[in-house]
């Protein structure tokens, strides 16, 4: 399978009239890039730097700004990165999740992601404590059984 290519509008928040359709690649790309000089022709404003670890290692820094996002009838307002003119324009899983969406690897086509929301959950009576920074906590809800670790949860 090859790149995913997908139509997107983005537009300035505060001036909707400010839109433009870009073509993006789907990626694993944390946020979303677009070129600074779409951005600029949007009036989309940065609100920050962010830095950035290339394949090479080297560190760079970005200005960041938010947009809206339209794919199809979705829409989200997302944090975009401003692109250098040689950098490619990338869809990036924050976007995508912030849309409900996500690439299926089969097709090649986004399609919608499953959410799960875990509700009523109870603590049980067992706890472990792995030195040096790890914590497990077993939780359950009806018959599901799941552990808390860290920053995670594990259905058992």
């Amino acid at each position: 399978m090859g790149y995913v290519k997908v139509k997107a509008r983005i537009s300035n928040i505060e001036k909707p009239e400010k839109s433009k359709e870009v073509e993006f690649i789907a990626d694993k790309a944390i946020y979303t890039i677009v070129k600074k000089k779409t951005l600029e022709e949007l009036e989309i404003k940065p609100i920050g730097k962010r830095k950035f670890k290339l394949a090479n290692g080297e560190i760079i820094e970005r200005n960041v700004g938010i947009c809206r996002i339209n794919i199809k009838d979705l829409f989200t307002h997302s944090i975009v990165v401003f692109g250098d003119e040689k950098d490619i324009e990338v869809l990036g899983v924050t976007t995508l999740e912030e849309l409900g969406l996500q690439v299926d690897p089969v097709t090649g086509e986004l399609k919608p992601m499953e959410f799960i929301i875990i509700t009523k959950l109870r603590v049980l009576k067992s706890m472990r404590f792995i030195l040096p920074y790890q914590i497990e906590i077993p939780l359950y809800s009806g018959n599901q059984a799941w552990i808390f670790c860290n920053d995670s949860i594990s259905q058992i």
